[in-house]
Parts: structure tokens; C-alpha cells; sequence
């Protein structure tokens, strides 16, 4: 099989690598893109296949399937049905039929850019080549530029290795039936999204958590209407507790909790979900010189690897892993090998938690910024002062914003609330222009709509708020 030769290759089709494959297409560059697949990859990688995407469907699902039982008990609108029931497999197909959608619009769009795709494992065989092993043999391709994006893999607990009844968050998404009692290890994103979910489908959770606090990447004011809301569920949740095992006959996880001792949780099933690790291994990475910061690979503030004409961005380039945050760098690659000056900036990385109720960040919340020595102003708006939260049957949590004291420059934006998710392209626009709380009071937002809690917030930090 003849040689490949262009001017970029990129290793991996994830979000980072499918983004920046199709700018440099836009762009006139010469690009082959290698997406591996198998084990829940594919084009769009592990956020469009087995992450992202399917998540927030079953989380959809669950959602509408809980409210369905809670109006044929206390129909709080009026509306009553009969007790409704779900048939998971057919949530999963339909959940399938989303990722097929969106990874069969990724490769028309890889097409219509002219980028080439190899199906097939890559390794690395120097900074300038690789070697993939496609269905019809062997393949080398040869590059001026490489971008490295094979992303992250579930991290797994040596006492809990993946199989059997413990699961990682890719195959709670395909279960075929909803487990009667679900363990989750792991209270971080991940494992509150996936484990409230769950519990609104009929799962009894259990959810055990080394630290202190649940979502401890959050601070404490935003988690307190989840932690409300996991109670209402019936969801118990362990702190300062490990897991040490599982039972001998395999039906229950073993769990050494702070003050309590060892205790027994039965489970059906046992999602292990303690975060993900880059994809260092089994792409010839070794064989590069390149530069590991923390188990993750070392780059600038132009995504450059220690190899010169070797990128690299996404989960593999360590935290934060935001599938958002790989697509800008995708860009940021993409148009400086068409020789465009360009850095990535950082700065304002919306994260959020598709919890219920959701939770956004952006910037710097009210104690990391008086940690970092600055006079402060912040307010919140809470919800229940909120026209259409109050329509939505929905009012727990609010919106708070942290600004600078001396010239009110916007610091930090957190929300925690329905549908907040939504709110954080407005949040990130907000810090990525520079605006201060005298921009976003003097914006007019539309009513009744959640975005009145930003409005309200700002002009409460300048002592001018108009509804409380």
C-alpha cells in the first residue's frame, strides 16, 4: 500500500481532532485524519459515542420518565395520567439513534472540507509519520505537521478493576435493563450525573466518595441545592468513605467509611466512576520526545508540544477535560499551521454539571478570588424570585456573580438552577469581553426568561437590584 503524505496528520477524531481536521480543510491545508474506533469510539470520539451526547440523553430521558411518575401521583399542573413505565431498551436505541445522527454528520462535514480518514490504529513511528493498521493492511502516513488527539479512557480503581458487574460510565449508557440497585464510586460530575439519573429511573443509588463533600471541584454554595435534591431522590450518599473491594460471591461492594467502619452495599451493578486519565498509551507516544506534566503531555500557550511541528490538545493535555475546551484548541492548531498568529486564551472555559439542578462556572468564584488578593463585590438572585423558573415548576438555586470592587470588571459568574446549562455561553461572553456589572445591568434582557437572574444579580452587586 502506497504512502500518504500531507500536511497535517492528526491522530485521533475526537472533538479536539474532528474540529481542528475541519478548519485546516477550510482553511486549503492538506489534512488525513485516523480515527481508531472500537470499544465506543468512532468519529466524534468518546464525547459524542459514549460521553457527552449519550449522557445527557439518558439524563433527558430519566427527567421526563420521573416527572411522567410524579404527575400520576401529585399532579401539581392538574395533569394526571396513569402510572407510567419505560422501556430501557428502547430509550437506548433512541439514544443510539442520536450518536449515529451526529457522528454520520461529523463524517459528511470531515468530507465536505476534503479531509482524508484512515480507519485504523495509529502508532506513532516519529514526530513526522505514523503507521496504522487499517482492514486492508498496513498504512504509513507522512506529515510537516502532527496533532495528537486520542483524548482520555475511564481511570480505573485497582481494588475495582472494569468487568463483570462494575462498569465504567460508557457502559452505564447501554445498560440493558436499569439496575434495581446501582453503587457509584466516584461523587464527581460524572458520577452525580449519571447516578440522580439513574435514580429517577428507579435505581436505588448508593454513592460512596472519598472526600469530604461531593462535587468537591464545586464550592459548597452551589452544590447545596444538588445535595437537597439527591435527598428528595433518595439517593445516599457516603463521604469519607473508600472502596475496598468487592464481596466474595461478587454481589455487594465493600466500603470503609470514616467513623463507621467497613460496611456492605449490595449492588446489581457498580459504576466506577473516579474520573479519566489521558490517553498516553498504545499510540506509539513513547517513541517521541515530548514533555509529560502530570501524567498528561506538556504544551504552551500555543497548544506546541516540546517537538517542534507536534501539537497536541484535548483530555491528553490534562485538565480541564471539556470537550469545548479541545475544540477551541482544535481551531487555535488548525489555523497557526496556516500560519495565522494565534494563542489559546484559557481564561473563560464554561464547566458544567448536568446535575439536577445543573450547575455552570466561569472564572473565578467569590473565595478563589480573595484568595488571589482581590477586593470583591458579589451578589446572587435566587431563582425563587424568578418569573419563568416559578412557570417551570423549578425555583431552587440562583445566580451569582463575583466582580472586582475597585472598577466592578465581571471576575466570576456561578449558577446553580434549571436549565443553567444554557446560561453559560452568555456567562463566557461576559468575561471573554471584559464586561463589567454596569454592561450586564445595562443589557436588556428578555422577560420572563432564567437570563433575568444574571440582570438581577449584577444590579444587586451594585446595590440597584429592582425585584427583591
Amino acid at each position: 500500500m502506497a504512502d500518504i503524505t500531507a500536511k497535517v496528520l492528526i491522530v485521533g477524531g475526537g472533538p479536539g481532532g474532528y474540529v481542528a481536521a475541519i478548519r485546516a480543510g477550510q482553511l486549503g491545508l492538506d489534512v488525513v485524519l485516523v480515527e481508531q474506533g472500537g470499544n465506543g469510539g468512532g468519529l466524534g470520539g468518546t464525547c459524542l459515542n459514549v460521553g457527552c451526547i449519550p449522557s445527557k440523553a439518558i439524563i433527558h430521558a430519566a427527567e421526563a420518565y420521573h416527572q411522567a411518575i410524579e404527575q400520576a401521583t401529585r399532579a401539581p399542573f392538574g395533569l394526571k395520567v396513569e402510572r407510567p413505565t419505560i422501556d430501557f431498551a428502547r430509550t437506548v436505541d433512541w439514544k443510539d439513534g442520536i450518536v449515529g445522527r451526529l457522528t454520520g454528520g461529523v463524517g459528511a462535514l470531515l468530507k465536505r472540507h476534503r479531509v482524508k480518514i484512515v480507519q485504523g490504529r495509529a502508532e506513532m513511528t516519529d514526530g513526522k509519520s505514523c503507521r496504522v493498521e487499517t482492514d486492508t493492511g498496513p498504512q504509513v502516513i507522512r506529515a510537516e505537521h502532527v496533532v495528537l488527539a486520542t483524548g482520555s479512557v475511564a481511570a480505573a480503581l485497582p481494588s475495582l478493576p472494569f468487568g463483570g458487574k462494575v462498569i465504567s460510565s460508557a457502559e452505564a449508557l447501554s445498560l440493558d435493563a436499569i439496575p434495581e440497585r446501582l453503587a457509584v464510586v466516584g461523587a464527581g460530575y460524572i458520577g452525580l450525573e449519571l447516578g440522580i439519573a439513574f435514580a429517577k429511573l428507579g435505581s436505588k443509588v448508593t454513592l460512596v466518595e472519598a472526600l469530604d463533600s461531593i462535587l468537591p471541584a464545586y464550592d459548597a454554595e452551589l452544590v447545596r441545592p444538588v445535595a437537597r435534591r439527591m435527598r428528595a431522590l433518595g439517593v445516599e450518599v457516603l463521604t469519607r468513605a473508600k472502596a475496598a473491594g468487592l464481596s466474595d460471591d461478587g454481589t455487594a461492594l465493600l466500603v470503609d467509611q470514616e467513623g463507621a467502619g467497613r460496611r456492605t452495599i449490595a449492588m446489581d451493578r457498580l459504576l466506577v466512576a473516579t474520573g479519566r486519565r489521558a490517553r498516553l498509551t498504545g499510540f506509539g507516544l513513547e517513541r517521541l520526545d515530548l514533555t509529560l506534566d502530570r501524567d498528561a503531555v506538556q504544551i504552551d500557550e500555543r497548544c506546541a508540544t516540546s517537538m517542534r511541528n507536534v501539537w497536541a490538545i484535548g483530555d491528553l493535555t490534562g485538565e480541564p477535560m471539556l470537550a469545548h475546551r479541545a475544540m477551541a484548541q482544535g481551531v487555535v492548531v488548525a489555523e497557526q499551521i496556516a500560519g495565522h498568529r494565534r494563542v489559546f486564551d484559557a481564561a473563560a472555559i464554561p464547566a458544567v454539571c448536568f446535575t439536577d439542578p445543573e450547575i455552570v462556572t466561569v472564572g473565578l468564584s467569590p473565595d478563589e478570588a480573595r484568595r488571589a488578593g482581590r477586593e470583591i463585590l458579589t451578589a446572587q438572585f435566587p431563582f425563587q424570585a424568578n418569573g419563568r423558573a416559578l412557570t417551570l415548576a423549578n425555583d431552587d438555586g440562583f445566580v451569582r456573580v463575583t466582580a472586582r470592587a475597585d472598577n466592578h470588571l465581571v471576575l466570576g459568574i456561578g449558577a446553580v438552577g434549571p436549565g443553567v446549562s444554557e446560561l453559560s455561553a452568555s456567562f463566557g461572553l461576559a468575561l471573554e469581553m471584559g464586561a463589567r456589572l454596569e454592561d450586564i445591568g445595562g443589557t436588556i434582557h428578555a422577560h420572563p426568561t432564567l437570563g433575568e437572574a444574571f440582570h438581577e444579580a449584577s444590579l444587586r452587586a451594585l446595590g440597584e437590584a429592582l425585584h427583591i
